[in-house]
């Protein structure tokens, strides 16, 4: 399948310009002024291209790359995957949950809530935005989250997520057979292949065992969409962590 990428090139509502170098000709870079008056508001500028970007890439055949500062631009992904009538299994790859909502979160970070958001809780500022219906927690896998808040790991539990540890334990995985939309957050990485993360997490799978799986769902499974949320660049001086990380990209999506 051919891919098209698209670079949003923000760390939730702050420009990153490390990431915008990441572009290689004919993808899109997903720009736009922000303005509001929080950062969930000045997030709606580039919510909504994304959406458009997603339903636009995939009407025409093609499988949308999202790549991206933070985990909140899943939300558009997956409102532009509603949008083309794809209904997908979301694979969520990450060190941490992403369940948090305000009244788990300790520290405040949005970016500890958008799958929490996606399925319907908490904060929904951004999914009113791009018109996104929650989406059902039965068709969620949590791979990895080896870091829960404790409310977090709580609420978690007690949802219809699926929660699997063990990347090896996907293999078996039948909600897998539909098709999926993917996200990446590279920070499952073990830290010992890519440490440039801003929430590094000591343990979690090395890159040879991602890549593993990784060539596997792209053989063997129908992966619609896929959002990568990236590496901290200023963590990253000689660019080893932006290498590990986009190369499993690219075997993901080949």
């Amino acid at each position: 399948m051919q891919n098209k990428f698209i670079v949003t090139p923000y760390f939730l509502d702050s420009y990153s310009p490390a990431l915008e170098t990441l572009a290689r000709p004919g993808w899109t870079i997903n720009k736009p002024s922000l303005t509001g008056d929080n950062a969930q508001q000045r997030m709606t500028a580039y919510q909504q291209p994304l959406a458009d970007f997603v339903t636009y890439t995939l009407a025409n055949g093609e499988r949308p790359v999202s790549i991206a500062g933070d985990c909140c631009t899943a939300i558009a992904c997956l409102a532009g995957l509603q949008r083309a009538g794809v209904n997908p299994t979301l694979l969520w790859l990450d060190a941490h949950g992403d369940f948090n909502t305000w009244e788990t979160t300790p520290s405040g970070f949005l970016g500890g809530m958008p799958l929490a958001m996606l399925v319907g809780r908490g904060e929904q500022t951004l999914l009113h935005a791009v018109a996104l219906k929650p989406f059902p927690e039965a068709r969620v896998i949590l791979c990895d989250g080896r870091n829960l808040d404790p409310g977090e790991k709580l609420s978690l539990t007690a949802s219809g997520v699926s929660h699997v540890t063990d990347i090896h334990s996907l293999y078996n995985q039948s909600l897998l057979a539909r098709p999926l939309y993917i996200h990446f957050d590279v920070d499952i990485i073990n830290p010992h292949d890519a440490p440039a993360m801003s929430y590094r997490t000591p343990g979690g799978p090395f890159a040879v065992e991602l890549q593993l799986l990784f060539r596997s769902l792209a053989e063997e499974r129908q992966i619609a969409a896929v959002s990568l949320s990236a590496w901290n660049p200023e963590l990253d001086p000689d660019g080893h962590s932006q290498v590990v990380c986009m190369e499993l990209l690219n075997t993901l999506v080949k």
